[in-house]
């Protein structure tokens, strides 16, 4: 028993070390068991810890389907009636104390943004477009109760005075509306949009904007003070807590820099154009998947570095702020306070709600909703905490006990190649009379769909069973928690798969010019040139290095030192892919180009360089062929190989011959004629001297040298015996001959 038990734990510290080495013959342990991890999947009624642990999270109760889209506006009358303003219908609905919903006026715009209650049980309601504020009274009847000159009503607020606050784009500006409709511009803000309206315990007015994104506080005189002035473009939100602090939702605007592929936002006004009555648009940009950990920022920080898609602020009472969310994937909409210091964060376009709580802030998803985004929250006395969504727009409230059923579905694995799966293993504390089942699909396509293989049948050992899904490229697991009162807690889950062995690929081959190689990096003693392992051939000269250097590896190739260079050798790299990231190991052959049958070089090098005697071959033209086998991460008769052919190119160690075929006298002078003949490679250049120290070039007959045979005249004073003649081909071998024809 207690053998069994450590088994299990070591599980997943081998699987960790497995999964830093993976070839084809090694399987591949896929964990999920970090916070960062579990966020990637997708969740219904369960909660994720800062922790990484799943569990069941709070039940959610349909309270009303408004059968619109959006849901903008969620507040409670003081007798204990809700209220929703919804676009884009331009309705407002009542859900009243006994739970019955009806419908209490309805705007000839599009959108009402906001609902505020009176005392006295009338409500106002503000719409856009066309902004206007109405008057609905108890028994239903509205009417016009202020109409401004701007486009947009974003928020309303009920000061201690009695008067109505309304915040206003596209001017910023901030109204004070008297009970009997008679209103004035109260504060104008500079911004493009005054987004939300709040007051503190004092009486102040706090106002939060767009374009830019700050916090005002304005005192009853009409007095500002930028309380926060954020990196963010808008400040959607404000609540304001029972110590004097406020909370913040910002967001990046409609198009935040990195926004993920198919993001989907509420979108606000832009400062530079009329702005649009707020829809929901798809904003597609690039993406990059990573596996990384999780966006929100784990402790507090007093500066943020760089704008993400959404952060929530707090401002103390004594002005100081700090972040204590951010997040590169939600866009925050609300905030909500439950008990001592915990934090609800309502965000799109996933519809998840987030939990903050400590210092520093620790980070859990409570909820996801049925729903893109969860625009507002609601706390009442009676009935609890509420919420809102858009896409579709429905009202939800928070039940106090835990939901019984909840499930988690991971993101879909690509194992890269079709693979045979392994064992699916899981840790979890299950209490009594709860349980964990874990099931698992495939398919060879990124997306499920009807192509997929349905769900398998549960698993029941937790320490290990063998995966039901058919062999594919693609796998993800699904695991769904019961229980009444006390919740299972999943962990982690690991499920192993092996991949089908894929063919290496030889992708570059590089052929360096004759002589040149390279040193090798960190030889000690005499220097060694990097793949050469034969010696020195018997034809070693002084080395007379060529423009030194050091040279950069190829993408994926040897690391290169010090460039050099030495007659006789030929250089060559290679670039080679594996899929399987299997070790490999090549073969070098060559043949001439005239010749069909290939010979072996060098076999089972592990470098990608090779450095060639061609002194040991015939002069000729040569293509090497790179050979790479994964023998060394393959058992026998498993192991794959792929090649790749070089371009052609000369072996030649012989130099030119000179043949001197004439003197004859020219007035003072002797001219001689002379010809360079080599048998494989062209004639590069020709020097004459007269002393054999100063040497200047000759030029042919025909006036370049680019042929295998070049004839020249030349003219000199003096005995022609005196004048030596030097060579050199294209492969930089060089003869020399006296003009009289005799060798020197």
């Amino acid at each position: 028993m207690h053998h069994r038990h450590a088994r299990r734990l070591l599980a997943p510290a081998i699987a960790a070390a497995c999964v830093l080495s993976v070839s084809a013959s090694t399987p591949v342990f896929w964990q999920v068991s970090t916070r960062a991890e579990f966020m990637k999947g997708e969740v219904e009624n369960l909660a994720i810890d800062n922790d990484g642990r799943l569990s069941l999270g709070p039940a959610s109760a349909l309270v009303h389907d408004t059968a619109s889209p959006f849901v903008w506006a969620l507040v409670a009358a003081p007798d204990g009636s809700v209220y929703a303003g919804t676009g884009n219908d331009g309705k407002v609905f009542k859900v009243g104390s006994d739970g019955k919903t009806s419908t209490v006026f309805d705007a000839p715009e599009m959108e009402v943004h906001a609902v505020a209650p009176a005392k006295d049980g009338t409500i106002y309601a503000a719409t856009s477009p066309n902004g206007r504020i109405y008057k609905v009274d108890g028994t239903g009847q509205a009417k016009p109760f202020y109409d401004p000159e701007d486009k947009y009503i974003w928020a309303l607020a009920i000061g201690p005075d009695g008067h109505v606050y309304a915040a206003t784009g596209e001017r910023g500006t901030i109204y004070r509306i008297a009970p009997d409709g008679t209103g004035e511009v109260f504060y104008r803000t500079k911004a493009t949009n005054v987004m939300s309206l709040a007051f503190d315990a004092a009486g102040n007015l706090l106002a939060s904007t767009e374009a830019p994104g700050r916090v005002f506080r304005i005192d009853p005189k009409g007095k500002g003070f930028v309380l926060l002035d954020s990196p963010y473009r808008e400040i959607r939100s404000l609540r304001v807590r029972e110590d004097g602090s406020i909370y913040t939702a910002a967001v990046a605007g409609s198009e935040p820099a990195g926004a993920p592929a198919g993001e989907t936002s509420i979108v606000t006004p832009q400062p530079t154009k009329p702005a649009p009555v707020p829809t929901v648009t798809t904003e597609v940009t690039s993406v990059t998947v990573i596996d990384v950990g999780a966006s929100e920022v784990s402790k507090p920080a007093r500066v943020t570095p760089r704008v993400a898609k959404g952060a929530v602020y707090r401002i103390g009472a004594d002005g100081v702020w700090d972040v204590i969310w951010e997040s590169q994937e939600d866009t925050p909409y609300d905030v909500a306070f439950e008990d001592k210091d915990a934090v609800l964060i309502a965000t799109g376009a996933k519809g998840k709600v987030y939990r903050v709580t400590g210092d520093p802030p620790q980070v859990s998803l409570v909820a996801r909703a049925a729903g893109q985004q969860v625009t507002r929250f609601l706390q009442t006395a009676h009935a609890g905490t509420w919420y809102a969504t858009s896409n579709p727009g429905k009202i939800f409230r928070f039940s106090s006990a835990r939901a019984e059923m909840g499930w988690f579905e991971s993101e879909v694995r690509d194992a890269t190649t079709v693979s045979s799966w392994g064992t699916i293993s899981w840790r979890a504390r299950v209490p009594e009379g709860g349980r964990v089942e874990l099931r698992t699909r495939s398919g060879n396509s990124a997306t499920p769909d009807e192509t997929w293989s349905p769900w398998s049948e549960a698993y029941a050992d937790p320490g290990g069973e063998q995966i039901l899904s058919p062999k594919a490229r693609y796998l993800q697991w699904k695991a769904t928690l019961y229980g009444k009162g006390e919740s299972p807690v999943l962990t982690s889950v690991t499920a192993a798969y092996l991949q089908r062995n894929l063919r290496p690929r030889v992708t570059g081959i590089t052929v360096y010019p004759p002589g040149i190689v390279f040193q090798k990096p960190f030889s000690t003693g005499e220097t060694e040139i990097a793949g050469f392992e034969e010696g020195w051939p018997d034809t070693r000269p002084s080395p007379a290095a060529l423009a030194a250097g050091t040279t950069p590896s190829p993408s994926q190739g040897p690391a290169l030192g010090r460039r050099t260079y030495q007659k006789g050798l030929q250089a060559f790299t290679w670039k080679a892919e594996d899929d399987n990231d299997d070790n490999l190991q090549y073969d070098v052959l060559y043949r001439r180009e005239t010749d069909t049958a290939w010979k072996t070089a060098r076999r089972g090098i592990t470098d990608q360089l090779f450095v060639w005697d061609t002194t040991s071959v015939p002069n000729g033209t040569y293509i090497l062929r790179i050979v790479a086998s994964d023998a060394p991460s393959n058992p026998p008769g498993a192991a794959l190989s792929g090649e790749a052919d070089s371009v052609s190119f000369d072996v030649d160690n012989t130099p030119a011959s000179i043949r001197v075929t004439g003197v004859r006298r020219q007035g003072d002078a002797n001219v001689i004629a002379f010809e360079v003949r080599d048998d494989h490679s062209a004639v590069q250049r020709v020097d004459f001297s007269n002393d054999g120290t100063r040497w200047r070039p000759i030029y042919p007959v025909d006036g370049i040298c680019d042929s295998r045979l070049e004839r020249f005249e030349l003219t000199v004073d003096g005995d022609p015996a005196n004048v030596v003649i030097r060579a050199m081909d294209a492969m930089l071998n060089v003869s020399t001959a006296r003009a009289n024809g005799t060798a020197k």
